[in-house]
C-alpha cells in the first residue's frame, strides 16, 4: 500500500511539473516569437507577437512551488508592461526600448525558476548595452537587426530543466 501511495505522489508531482513547464514555456516560446521580429525588424509582426506574449503570461501557471510562486508574482507585472508596450506599437525603436526591459526581466524570471524544457542562452551587445534572450547560441542581434546582426556574444545560459 505504501509503494501504491508513493508511487502516486510521484506520478502525479511528475504530471504538474509537467504542466508548469508547459505554461513556461509557451511564455518562453512568445517571448522568442517577439525577439525574432524584432530581429528582422518587422514592427508589425513584433506588435503581433508580443501581443501573443501578453496572453500567455496572463494566463495562469499552477503547480509552483511558493519561492517559484514569489518569484513569478515579482517578474509578471513588469512583464505585462513592457509587452503591453509593444504590443501597441509599430514603432520599431519604441518597440526595441521596452524589448530591453522584458529581455531583462524575462531572464531573471527563467534563471530564477529552472522550468524551461530547452536550453535558453543569454546575449549582450556591447553597442546597446543591453542583453537579450536567445533560442541559439547564434547571435542575432533584436536591437540592430540587420545593421549589426552578429554583433554581441553569449552571457549566460539558462539549461533546460530535467
Amino acid at each position: 500500500m505504501k509503494k501504491t501511495l508513493l508511487s502516486l505522489v510521484l506520478v502525479l508531482s511528475i504530471v504538474m511539473a509537467k504542466a508548469q513547464n508547459v505554461a513556461i514555456d509557451k511564455i518562453t516560446t512568445s517571448y522568442i516569437g517577439v525577439k525574432n521580429a524584432l530581429v528582422v525588424s518587422n514592427a508589425a509582426l513584433a506588435k503581433s507577437r508580443s501581443a501573443g506574449l501578453l496572453a500567455a503570461l496572463s494566463a495562469p501557471v499552477k503547480g509552483l512551488q511558493p519561492a517559484q510562486q514569489k518569484l513569478l508574482s515579482t517578474y509578471l507585472d513588469k512583464l505585462k508592461f513592457d509587452s503591453r508596450h509593444i504590443s501597441e506599437t509599430t514603432v520599431i525603436d519604441h518597440q526595441r526600448e521596452y524589448f530591453e526591459g522584458l529581455s531583462k526581466n524575462m531572464y531573471s524570471l527563467l534563471s530564477g525558476l529552472k522550468l524551461n524544457s530547452t536550453t535558453v542562452y543569454q546575449q549582450y551587445c556591447p553597442m546597446k548595452k543591453a542583453a537579450w534572450l536567445s533560442e541559439s547560441e547564434d547571435i542575432r542581434n533584436p536591437y540592430y537587426g540587420d545593421d549589426m546582426l552578429d554583433c554581441g556574444k553569449v552571457t549566460a545560459t539558462i539549461k533546460a530543466a530535467k
